[in-house]
């Protein structure tokens, strides 16, 4: 069995089918396997139970996990069966979670440079007691970080494009780096306007 394929996620969603977490392969199957969880095709959206699943082989190309007798596909969307409600879950203000939420871009003069030209900002700059939080910090360029220096956007004279905030969990806040095709027929195309391999 190959650890690099178990550990690809799994987008997980609620009984109502809006997406709620992101797993492991690893666990998907326990989920699975428990009839926690059901996996959904996403070509014609049918649901499988563990024993269906099984029975199911890859197609060519499709990534699998080999067992002592078969051969079983890899789940990319499972539903829980017995969880509605939406992810309490906060994300966490991290600085790859700041570049998804500003979308790569600069967010005094709308610049999107690269990741390498970006740095984060303390709006209220820590010299001056800012703390690193989701409503404190921003993406700047070189530029306008050089610019800005120790001081507020009002003291610079700077305008902020918009008011940063902690944004509300979504796939593309979970720790992975790829995305995967086929989550994008449940999850608002919205969410992926970032590109994640930056």
């Amino acid at each position: 069995m190959s650890t690099k394929v178990l550990q690809r996620p799994t987008l997980i969603l609620n009984r109502n089918w809006q997406p709620v977490n992101v797993a492991t392969v690893a666990r998907a199957l326990v989920l699975l396997w428990n009839e926690s969880a059901r996996v959904v095709d996403p070509a014609d959206y049918q649901t499988y139970s563990w024993e269906d699943w099984a029975k199911l082989r890859p197609k060519d190309g499709e990534r699998f996990i080999r067992a002592v007798r078969f051969r079983l596909r890899v789940p990319e969307v499972i539903t829980l069966t017995g969880y509605d409600r939406l992810p309490a879950a906060a994300v966490t203000c991290s600085r790859r979670n700041i570049f998804k939420r500003d979308h790569y871009t600069c967010q005094y003069c709308g610049a999107q440079p690269g990741a390498e030209e970006l740095t984060l900002d303390h709006v209220v700059p820590r010299a001056q007691g800012g703390q690193s939080r989701w409503d404190n910090c921003v993406l700047a360029c070189l530029t306008c970080n050089k610019q800005k220096a120790d001081r507020t956007p009002e003291q610079a004279k700077m305008r902020l494009k918009r008011k940063p905030v902690q944004p509300t969990w979504n796939p593309r806040y979970a720790a992975h780096e790829q995305r995967i095709e086929s989550w994008s027929k449940f999850v608002s195309e919205a969410y992926w306007n970032v590109a994640l391999e930056k």
